[in-house]
């Protein structure tokens, strides 16, 4: 069990898993700062946090562990925050989408003390944010990626996955390039085609009423394109080179459907599409929903 909980950005991810900790019985006391003075109060009278914190320096006074659920474009500036009173027997964490940018983040602000940092990503969320939404179960059953540096303390990686594995997480460990490599083709660009998928339908003089007709397949295509846009923005920046790579690989694979469909090569777009469906059809959803 750990003491107190120092908990940065007390929304959806960090709210839940708040509330999964004190289900678990695995904290005693949440400490928790937004930057929003409204979701803290918020996320006191939920009884997602215990204590509200006036500054990100506070929240972690005194814990054991420290969770950042920040924006990963807010990283940095977190770590610079608390920096100050960093203690030895500290676990911390954050729940960032992105692995590299965090980590050379840790490795400039912590220096010395960057071993006490394991870079988490727990592969969950839902396409509402705020601390409204926070849920206990939110992780449970879900995949967790940790990924430590040669200076992450070991003892401080077994914490971590003991940890989650009690929230009842799958938990992998990898590099921070293997993750952001990964992550770009099955989660970044996904999002990516999302996003301009609904702009290119919205754009379009009939859009709305092309809108109007669109059905569950539309539905659960686009779903992802209602998520969080200050979250996706720094995501997609942060790992730009990677989702590059992932583009040009599916502006590759898309041209070669255009091509077919314009010479009507229709059992060549066949063996395309076959190869597709097959692969989709035999894929089985590892913990976590993207």
């Amino acid at each position: 069990m750990f003491e107190q909980l120092g908990l940065i950005g007390c929304g959806l991810m960090g709210g839940s898993f708040a509330l999964a900790l004190k289900r678990a019985g695995l904290v005693r006391r949440v400490v928790g700062y937004s930057k929003s003075p409204s979701t803290t109060a918020r996320a006191l009278q939920m009884g997602v946090i215990d204590v509200e914190a006036p500054s990100a320096l506070l929240a972690v006074s005194g814990a054991d562990l420290v969770l950042l659920a920040v924006p990963v474009a807010a990283t940095e500036n977190t770590l610079k925050a608390i920096r100050h009173l960093l203690d030895p027997r500290m676990l911390i964490m954050d729940v960032g989408s992105t692995k590299r940018d965090v980590v050379d983040a840790a490795r400039r602000v912590l220096k010395n003390d960057v071993g006490l940092f394991v870079p988490a990503h727990p592969i969950t969320g839902r396409e509402v944010s705020g601390v409204e939404n926070a849920d206990p179960s939110l992780y449970a059953g879900r995949q967790v990626i940790l990924t430590p540096i040669e200076r992450t303390h070991p003892a401080n990686v077994d914490r971590a996955e003991a940890l989650w594995r009690a929230l009842g997480c799958d938990v992998q460990r990898m590099s921070p390039e293997a993750h952001d490599a990964a992550f770009a083709a099955v989660s970044h660009l996904p999002h990516l085609i999302a996003f301009a998928l609904v702009n290119g339908v919205m754009g379009q003089p009939e859009g709305e009423q092309f809108l109007s007709l669109a059905g569950p397949g539309f539905r659960d295509f686009s779903r992802i394109a209602a998520s969080d846009p200050q979250l996706w923005r720094d995501v997609l920046i942060a790992n730009r080179e990677e989702l590059a790579r992932q583009t040009e690989l599916f502006k590759h694979a898309l041209g070669d459907f255009e091509r077919l469909i314009a010479e009507g090569r229709a059992d060549e777009l066949e063996r395309l599409i076959n190869r597709a469906s097959h692969a989709r059809a035999n894929w089985r959803l590892t913990p976590g929903p993207r």
